[in-house]
């Protein structure tokens, strides 16, 4: 087992270990430590414990020392210089004519490197303007260009779920999320309502996907004929997953229908999708029946 502190950088809310040595280090601290990228101010997500050797990426830096109120003050006077930075930047981009939109600036602790974060629809050729910049800020400079995911996860902001953006949030990866996951949950599928700020799936979507697809091995599609328990023959007409009740559209004789709901363990399926049996639409036909049949409800 090793001794680690968990530690938090602006940049982003992964949580990095570092070795606290013999500091007495509290949750909330904020502490300089030494970084593949040299030394860097970060916020204490939890104090020390002990942890599995296989969780540490060797070698465990240190921490230097918690910090103090010259090195908080640095770090203020480091965010202005980058709002100043930002604004000569897009001066320079501009002046050179490139198609890039810049994010985000970024200064070491130390000040001996500036990361520049702009997006763009291609390969950009920004020699010329990291050489400008060199001349102005006479330090190292880095330019990285980021995705779209990564602009929204820098800049934050309010999801329509009235929360803070979970990237910007507690998110440390991002992870795949596709349109048969938005399906499998009986999602609208108007990008209005899926898509988040970036323009992509939003990744919220992923979140209870392996629940949704257990819940849905055992359910019909829409269109699929049943026969209830109650001994009546109909076709689906709703599924709701998380309650597990199906709606369908029953002839109950004389050529009349009746639209009732019933627990998924209440039908038996004419056509059913066996294990690992792939699961098909519903065709025309079956979705112009169910069509015709609510209108004879109405």
């Amino acid at each position: 087992m090793v001794k680690v502190i968990g530690v938090k950088f602006k940049t982003g809310s992964k949580v990095y270990y570092f070795d606290p040595g013999d500091i007495d280090i509290k949750a909330d601290d904020c502490v300089i430590v030494e970084t593949a990228r040299g030394v860097e101010f970060g916020e204490v997500a939890f104090p020390a414990k002990e942890v599995d050797e296989d969780e540490i990426t060797s070698p465990l830096k240190p921490v230097i020392r918690v910090a103090t109120d010259a090195d908080k003050k640095k770090v203020e006077d480091n965010a202005q210089k980058e709002k100043d930075a930002f604004d000569v930047c897009n001066e320079k981009i501009a002046k050179h004519g490139l198609e890039m939109k810049l994010v985000n600036v970024e200064y070491t602790f130390d000040g001996s490197k500036i990361l520049f974060y702009f997006t763009a629809d291609g390969r950009i050729d920004f020699r010329e303007l990291v050489k400008d910049l060199a001349s102005v800020y006479r330090t190292r400079i880095e330019l990285r260009q980021i995705g779209v995911r990564d602009e929204t996860r820098a800049m934050g902001g309010i999801g329509v779920c009235g929360r803070e953006f979970c990237c910007h949030k507690f998110l440390t990866d991002f992870q795949p999320v596709s349109i048969r996951m938005a399906k499998d949950q009986n999602l609208s599928l108007n990008p209005t309502k899926i898509y988040g700020a970036c323009g992509r799936l939003m990744c919220c979507i992923r979140y209870e996907e392996e629940t949704y697809r257990e819940l849905n091995k055992t359910l019909p599609r829409v269109g699929y004929e049943t026969v209830t328990e109650d001994g009546y023959h109909g076709v689906v007409s709703a599924v709701n997953i998380l309650r597990q009740k199906i709606k369908v559209i029953v002839d109950i004789g004389n050529d009349e229908r009746e639209m009732r709901e019933y627990d998924a363990g209440m039908l038996k399926f004419t056509k059913k999708n066996k294990g690992g049996e792939k699961k098909q639409p519903p065709t025309k036909e079956e979705l112009q029946i169910i069509e015709d049949m609510k209108k004879d409800l109405r």
